[in-house]
C-alpha cells in the first residue's frame, strides 16, 4: 500500500457528506446511571461522495480515480470544505491563526495542528497534509517570508536559526484530509439517457 499524493476531484467532493466519528462505550447501571468511556483518543472522519455526482461525466472521474488507487489499497488527498483551513471557512488563513509551538532555543521542527475549542474545552488536531503554497508562518505575531519551509507531506514546519526561549510558534494554512476508498466495489447505475449515479462512495480517514 501507499499514499497517493493527488487529490480527489473537487467538482465532486463539493457535494459530499460526512464528518468526525468517536467511538464511545456506554455502559447502563442497574440504577439507570451511565458510565462513559472514550475508545478513541481522537476523531476520525467518514464521507460518503456519491451525492457530488451530478454528471456523466463525474461518473467517469471517480471510476477512474477509483481504479488508479487500486480500491482500498491506496490513499489519498480529499478536501473537506466544511472544514479544510485554519480558520473559519469565510475567513482566509492568517499566520496567527493557530499555535504550533513555543520556541526554545534548540527545537526546529513543529507540526502543524489545528485546535477545536467550545467552552473550556478543546481539542488538538495534527494536521498531515497542508496545500502546498498555503502555509504561513509567524513568530511572535511576525510574518516570517523566509526562514522556514514546510513539508506538504506530514505538515511538519522546519525552522533555521531555531526559534529563541519563549517565542510563539504559529501558523496559517489550508490542508487536506488523507483519506482512503472504504469499499473495493462500486455499484454503478446508468440509466436511458446516459447519465450515471453510484449509490454510495464511502471515504475513511487515514490516522498516523
Amino acid at each position: 500500500m501507499a499514499f497517493h499524493e493527488v487529490r480527489f476531484p473537487d467538482n465532486v467532493s463539493r457535494g459530499a457528506r460526512g464528518g468526525p466519528e468517536r467511538r464511545t462505550q456506554i455502559v447502563e447501571l442497574a440504577s439507570g446511571d451511565e458510565e462513559r468511556n472514550a475508545g478513541w483518543a481522537n476523531s476520525r472522519r467518514r464521507y460518503d461522495v456519491a451525492y457530488g455526482i451530478r454528471r456523466a461525466d463525474d461518473l467517469a472521474a471517480v471510476v477512474a480515480f477509483f481504479e488508479a488507487r487500486n480500491g482500498r489499497l491506496h490513499g489519498f488527498r480529499f478536501k473537506d470544505w466544511g472544514d479544510h483551513k485554519s480558520c473559519l471557512p469565510s475567513g482566509t488563513p492568517s499566520p496567527t491563526d493557530q499555535s504550533i509551538g513555543t520556541g526554545d532555543g534548540t527545537t526546529t521542527a513543529f507540526q502543524l495542528v489545528k485546535r477545536y475549542a467550545s467552552g473550556a474545552q478543546s481539542w488538538t488536531r495534527a494536521i498531515a497534509k497542508p496545500v502546498a503554497g498555503s502555509v504561513r508562518i509567524a513568530l511572535a505575531g511576525v510574518e516570517q517570508p523566509s526562514g522556514w519551509t514546510v513539508d506538504a507531506t506530514t505538515g511538519v514546519v522546519s525552522l533555521s536559526p531555531a526559534p529563541g526561549s519563549g517565542v510563539a510558534i504559529t501558523a496559517g494554512f489550508e490542508f487536506d484530509v488523507p483519506v482512503r476508498f472504504d469499499t473495493d466495489a462500486l455499484d454503478v447505475t446508468l440509466d436511458l439517457e446516459r447519465l450515471g449515479s453510484i449509490t454510495s462512495i464511502p471515504l475513511l480517514e487515514l490516522r498516523r
